[in-house]
């Protein structure tokens, strides 16, 4: 019998999370497998954050923080959003959360009622799909390839709104494809919501600094749309601060103090401690950051040019984040050293078994057609990872 709340047993596991773990475990195993499942830098902590973190830790901030955030982190992230996104917010529209995750939940909770529908330009983060189901809400896909660079048209939108649409989220850069949305794009999207003023927006900014186009745009500063846009980063991605666990939100008044208060239920407030370092990490000069973007810059161009030399691998150039997602269709239905392949998710546990690369499935991303590669790891390992995945392929 069992016991378990409908609930838990209608949630999927991560796919990621899922992944990293079967990795790790062959790992264990002894095999030599190269990991690219998981989204997260593989450098350290920039060492002036750890210092701010020290110093908080001399400075005893071991008590409870408050339930939003402190107020000169919420002070300092107002200021990141007005230098970096030329937005307006007041410590009153911060919240700070356990991390961007727990700031996508506590949104879905006080945003969405049963039955609430809510877009989802696919492909999308794997746990978007979740926390909307898990909050009553109705997650509607809304289909992007690999030619339209996964990106999705204003005509795309209008289509999929009905009467129950009440939100669309989307992050830019994309977790998986890399896409990054223009303000040219944006102003075209906005045309669409001028017309559906209850429609709110999610804007998943998290990986913003992690951009080589040379432009970002939040949408939040396209004319008309700031009112209605919940704008959500935080520092694990750009920082390399995964483990730290802060995240935040810039919303309507209403929404950050239906966020506080149900956050208030469930953990309070954040690390004091991860807290402390995130003024240091969100005041510096996003400059600061320039050697990781470049590095992962690099690995892009590397991992995009092995990948076009693999036949059967579609790929567009992704102008953000450390992930590329190739559309790997032309092998479905072919046998591959015996293995039929049917889909993504076959084509993925493949590579695990024969290459000893672990990936993830398009599938849990809402795109049946591709696989997510992360190319947060060194050259050295994108290089071998590639050359097993190519020779497997043979």
């Amino acid at each position: 019998m069992n016991s378990l709340s409908d609930r838990i047993n209608n949630l999927s596991t991560s796919q990621t999370l899922a992944m990293a773990a079967l990795a790790r475990e062959l790992k264990a195993q002894g095999k030599d497998i190269i990991s690219l499942s998981l989204g997260e830098p593989d450098f350290n902590t920039p060492d002036f954050i750890k210092e701010a973190a020290k110093k908080a830790i001399d400075e005893n901030y071991s008590t409870y923080s408050p339930v939003d955030g402190y107020a000169e982190l919420k002070e300092a992230i107002c200021r990141k959003f007005k230098r970096d996104n030329n937005l307006d917010y007041k410590p009153a529209n911060i919240v700070v959360s356990t991390g961007a995750k727990q700031s996508l939940y506590n949104i879905a909770q006080v945003m969405l009622n049963e039955g609430d529908e809510v877009i989802l330009p696919a492909p999308y983060w794997v746990s978007y799909y979740e926390i909307i189901k898990m909050s009553g809400g109705i997650p509607v896909e809304v289909p992007t390839s690999v030619e339209s660079d996964f990106k999705i048209t204003p005509e795309q939108l209008e289509k999929a709104i009905t009467p129950k649409t009440k939100m669309i989220w989307y992050s830019s850069p994309c977790n998986p494809s890399g896409s990054v949305y223009s303000r040219e794009e944006f102003t075209a999207i906005s045309k669409v919501l001028e017309k559906y003023p209850n429609i709110y927006v999610v804007a998943d900014e998290i990986y913003e600094h992690i951009n080589f186009s040379g432009t970002f745009c939040s949408i939040a500063s396209v004319p008309g749309m700031f009112e209605r846009t919940i704008t959500v980063n935080g520092v694990a991605k750009a920082f390399a601060m995964t483990g730290w666990r802060i995240g935040y939100i810039g919303a309507p008044e209403f929404i950050a103090k239906a966020c506080t208060k149900m956050q208030g239920q469930v953990t309070s407030g954040a690390n004091s401690i991860a807290q402390r370092a995130t003024i240091a990490a969100v005041d510096a000069d996003p400059k600061v950051l320039n050697y990781m973007v470049e590095a992962f810059h690099k690995r892009r161009d590397l991992v995009v040019g092995l990948i076009k030399e693999i036949p059967g691998l579609k790929i567009n150039v992704p102008e953000g984040a450390f992930y590329v997602f190739p559309d790997v269709s032309y092998f479905f239905g072919k046998t591959l050293r015996g293995t039929l392949i049917k889909d993504a998710t076959d084509f993925s546990m493949y590579l695990l078994a024969e290459a000893n690369v672990a990936t993830v499935t398009g599938d849990a991303f809402g795109n049946p057609n591709c696989i997510r590669f992360s190319y947060a790891t060194s050259e050295e390992q994108l290089t071998e990872a590639l050359r097993r995945i190519k020779e497997v392929l043979a």
